[in-house]
């Protein structure tokens, strides 16, 4: 499967899929679709109907909203995720797994041209780290990086985390780093709006300190993200 371009610009029209959640580039998304609407869209991914098996999902403002009408009942930020896997149970319902892919920015909503949401979306590409940041970019990641082993192992037993690769991209390390932490919605979507990798690794740094500073004030520690999965999966939001 052809992956989209990494950093985009320009137009396009994606179906839009609201989720009581923010999705962070290159992380992995499981839903199980049963709203006969979200079947017809994940039947149009598997035979490619839709272009590069790609769909965007942004957060809801608010949790009560069941039927989204208008820009404001969701935020202007999202994320295209590209259809890996899908398994159509007996009763027409799917299992699938997705991830995610490139940011956008809400332009209009369209409800009456297909049986989904679809949206018009700007793509939004990062802004480019001059090369005399290098040096202070390095830092940062050590220092992001730093904040991460302590979250993951006030909360996590050794086998339910793993830190990023050496060699992760420095656009994508604040998300990895955010992938194996409960963070606020709010939070994941004030990471997932900053375009400037090196504020985004200042934010993920700060967030992770506070969120490490409160595990080890309170001695409570959260499920496993494998676990939490069971009880509060965005499966069931949709």
């Amino acid at each position: 499967m052809t992956e989209p371009e990494q950093c985009p610009s320009g137009t396009a029209t994606l179906p839009l899929f609201p989720l009581q959640t923010v999705l962070l580039p290159g992380t992995h998304l499981p839903l199980h679709i049963f709203e006969p609407r979200y079947r017809q869209l994940t039947a149009d991914l598997v035979t490619g109907n839709v272009p590069e098996h790609e769909f965007g999902v942004v957060a809801l403002r608010a949790p009560l909203v069941r039927e989204v009408s208008g820009l404001d009942h969701v935020y202007s930020i999202g994320c295209s995720t590209v259809l890996r896997e899908a398994k159509r149970l007996p009763d027409g319902r799917y299992d699938v797994v997705t991830r995610a892919a490139r940011r956008f920015r809400l332009r209009e909503l369209h409800r009456a041209s297909a049986p989904y949401l679809m949206a018009v979306v700007d793509w939004l590409p990062d802004d480019p780290v001059p090369t005399a940041a290098e040096s202070t970019a390095r830092q940062l990641a050590e220092v992001a990086r730093t904040a991460h082993q302590r979250y993951c192992e006030a909360a996590w037993h050794a086998d339910d985390w793993h830190p990023p690769h050496d060699d992760a991209d420095l656009g994508e390390l604040a998300y990895q780093l955010a992938a194996d932490c409960l963070l606020p919605l709010e939070d994941r979507q004030l990471l997932l709006e900053e375009t400037h990798p090196l504020r985004r690794l200042r934010i993920v740094c700060r967030l992770l300190t506070r969120e490490a500073g409160f595990l080890e004030t309170l001695g409570a520690v959260p499920l496993p993200p494998t676990e939490l999965a069971t009880f509060t999966k965005p499966s069931d939001l949709n």
